[in-house]
Formats: structure tokens, sequence, C-alpha cells
């Protein structure tokens, strides 16, 4: 990643930390789940020994599940390993003020273990190990990830006392693009937007959606690693203002059984020059170095469906028709294809809209680049686009469970050469984690059906 300014120096951290401005200081990794994983630390103790040394966390943080159930299957982490820490490195690049959390300021760590030696699994370290390959051919990424959200006037806490039934959205009908749909909400969405601008995110919209209460605040694209750790900011921080705001809001991919929360990815190539080597002279206005990256897109998307929808309810989305994808393919400014080549010349870019709004955006990303690379280093030949409906037009389709969505991963040669055996069996263990618990699960539905009539 090039040299870049943070949204707050250290100097300028010091500054307010002395004024009394700052008093808390945030050090968090993404986990497996995408969640923010770290410590509170008081403001100067930060400044006189964590910004230099760094600080620990257990281990057990890549290793447990959504409810933080300590698992087994993880060979980092685990009772016979003892549990023991890996090192917290504070990033400086991503050093920003948290407005949403009074004289609070943030930074995102890198994972090591204490020898030095990067902990291979870490969603972070597995992007940067793609970026890294990518940069050997000459290239940078830049990604821009589009979330929506369900807003609820209920709170968190009374959502959870309700187990989630009878919620009230925020809006009643579908508010696609509706101006007065988004009016309804403003106080909230101006909140998230401009205190996510005052973060060093830069925020472009915000617009309804079609489910009721759900919207979509978009953001300008960024370098892949400073997008997916913004994408991490964004999603805690909504959640901690609605909470402020006496409401509560979403990402799961599906919530009900209409319009579920997407998270589409776009991604873009630049040399060293800035020049997007994506756009060119041939059909389309592609270059050959798109032609490739993109055929590897369509290669490995099956391989890679477990990056870009990791949990069980990550496959309820995928249903004909309903704007989320099911065929393996791909169409200029065609949304019925899981991959959409929009924009011209040096805004040429293609969207994956596989993703739903669970998604870890720096495992989503690692598999973007990792699958153009495959296309280049095979210079793979792109099939012909789909201009009609994807959905009924006969082409392979994505995984329709986790668990065969982990079965393609684990045997996937793809995978194993651009991650590494480890990486594999790390996240081929999360997903069994998550189906083993969910087929020991007694759902409302099974109780519904089942109760009395059975």
């Amino acid at each position: 990643m090039a040299d870049r300014t943070p949204p707050l120096s250290v100097e300028e951290l010091r500054v307010l930390v002395e004024s009394g401005e700052i008093d808390t200081v945030v050090l968090a990794f993404p986990d497996m789940q995408g969640r923010l994983q770290g410590k509170r630390f008081a403001a100067p103790f930060f400044l006189d020994d964590v910004l230099e040394n760094g600080t620990e966390g257990c281990n057990y943080l890549l290793a447990v599940d959504t409810d933080m159930n300590t698992v087994d299957g993880y060979e980092m982490s685990s009772w016979d390993r003892g549990y023991g820490d890996f090192a917290m490195r504070p990033d400086l690049s991503t050093l920003r003020r948290v407005p949403w959390n009074e004289g609070t300021a943030m930074l995102v760590a890198d994972l090591a273990w204490h020898d030095g030696s990067p902990v291979v699994a870490a969603p972070r370290q597995i992007l940067r190990r793609q970026l890294e390959r990518l940069a050997e051919h000459g290239f940078t990424a830049h990604v821009g990830t589009e979330l929506e959200f369900i807003v609820f006037k209920d709170t968190y806490e009374q959502a959870w006392d309700s187990h989630y039934r009878g919620l009230t959205p925020a809006n009643q009908y579908n508010v696609d693009y509706s101006v007065l749909g988004t009016g309804r909400v403003e106080p909230l969405l101006r909140r998230i937007r401009n205190e996510m601008a005052t973060a060093g995110l830069t925020v472009e919209s915000a617009k309804g959606e079609c489910n009721p209460g759900q919207h979509e605040i978009a953001f300008k694209y960024d370098e892949a690693l400073v997008t997916c750790d913004q994408h991490a900011i964004y999603k805690t921080g909504a959640k901690e203002i609605a909470s402020q705001e006496g409401v509560s809001l979403t990402f799961m991919a599906k919530f009900n059984e209409r319009e579920g929360n997407s998270c589409h990815i776009h991604l873009s190539l630049q040399d060293a020059a800035g020049t997007n080597v994506m756009a060119g002279d041939g059909p389309g206005g592609m270059s050959p170095v798109m032609r490739h990256f993109l055929a590897g897109q369509l290669a490995a998307l099956r391989d890679f469906s477990l990056l870009y929808a990791p949990t069980i309810n990550s496959y309820k989305r995928f249903q004909p028709g309903s704007f989320a994808p099911t065929a393996v393919a791909w169409g200029y400014d065609n949304r019925t294809c899981s991959l959409r080549v929009v924009g011209h010349g040096r805004s040429l870019r293609f969207e994956n809209r596989l993703p739903g709004g669970d998604v870890n955006p720096h495992l989503a990303v690692a598999g973007l680049i990792a699958a153009g690379l495959y296309g280049i280093e095979h210079q793979l030949e792109l099939p012909e686009e789909c201009a009609g409906n994807a959905y009924s037009a006969g082409y392979e389709q994505v995984p329709t469970t986790l668990h065969e969505a982990a079965a393609l991963w684990e045997n996937s040669p793809i995978a194993r050469a651009a991650f590494g055996d480890e990486v594999v069996a790390h996240y081929r263990n999360m997903a069994r984690v998550e189906v083993e618990a969910f087929d020991a699960a007694v759902t409302d539905w099974e109780l519904r059906r089942s109760f009395e009539r059975l």
C-alpha cells in the first residue's frame, strides 16, 4: 500500500490528549466474522507504552464462533495449546477520531506471534498477502463496498428480549430511492454520515432500499486495505450510533423472506502511474488484464463462495429474481449476474454481487484478488457475456448452502495455491462449526410446523 496521510497523526493525538480532548484510545482488529475485537486504553498509557510496544490479546479470538464459544478444530489455538496470546501491533496509518464515542480515538492492529511472525490466518494478514502478490505484477487494487442495513424502532435490548420477533421497521413499505422514505430516518442517517466523515471516511450518499426500513450509505472507493478497515469501522460505528439513538439496525444477509442486505464489492486495478489497467481497446472497453482478471473471478467463484458468503444465513439471499445472484455469469451493467461490469474508461471496474451484509470484507477482497490473479497467471479466456436474464439462462449455479461452499473451498486447488493449507483449514473449520451449530438448533420454523400438527 502506498504511503498516505492518516486521518489523525500521532502528533495531533498527543496534542489532543494533552488538552484533555482525547482520553481513550481503542486498538482493535477484525476477527474471522469481520467484527472489531480489542481493548480501550487510557490515552496517556497508550502514548507512553502501547504506541511503541503494542499489546496482547488471547489467540482464541481467531478460534471461536459468533457466540464467542471456544470450539475445537483450530490448529493455532486450543485448550491443548493453553490459549495463549498473540501480539496486537498498531497500524499508525489507521489512527482516527471516533466522534460517536466522546473523547475517543481508534487504530486497527495487525496480529503477530511473539517471535514476530505474522498470524497468517488473521483476515487482515490474508488480505495483505494477496495485495503483496498483486504488487508483484505491478498493480494495486481499489475497492468500494456497498453495505445495506435494516433499521428498526426497537432498541437492541428490546430486540433481544423479544427473540427478534415482532420488530417495527423504520419504514412500513418499499422506499427504494424515495427521498420521503429516507427523510423518515434522516436524523439517524445524518449522524452516521457526518460522524463517519469526521472519522476519515469519504461519504458519498444515502438512499432507501426495498425491504421496509432498509437503507444504504455509500462511501468513496479507496485502496483495498483502507476500504476494508473502514468497512469494519463503519459497521461497528453505525450500530453504536443506532444504539445511542434508541433504535437498532442489522446487516445480516437475510433478516426475513423479503430482500436481503447485500454488500456489493467494486474493484479496479491501477498501475504505478495511477492508470486504470482494466480499461483498454478490447470489447466493452476492456483491456486483456481485465478480461483475464474477470475470467479468474468466474473460475474461482464457487470455490471462493465461503469468503463471500460465510454464514448459514448468507445463502438464504440467493433467490431467483431477488437481485441477489444465483448464476456464475458476468454481464455489462446486468444485475442478474454474479459479476457486473460497470463504468467507462478510467472508472471501468467490476462488481461482485454475491456478498451480503454479513461478509468479512478483508476475506472477500482477498478472494477477489486471488481469483483475479489466477486468471492473469493462467491467461484465462473470458466467456461471452450474459446479455439477458442470468437466473433462467442455464448457467452453473453458486452454492446454495454453507455446507456445499465449505466442501468446495476445502477441495479447491485454486484456494490452496493462493492461500496455503493453514488458511484453507482454518476457514473450513469455521464453516464446520457454523454448520454443526445450526444443525443442532431447533428453529422457530420447526416449532410452528411440528408442535401441534405432527
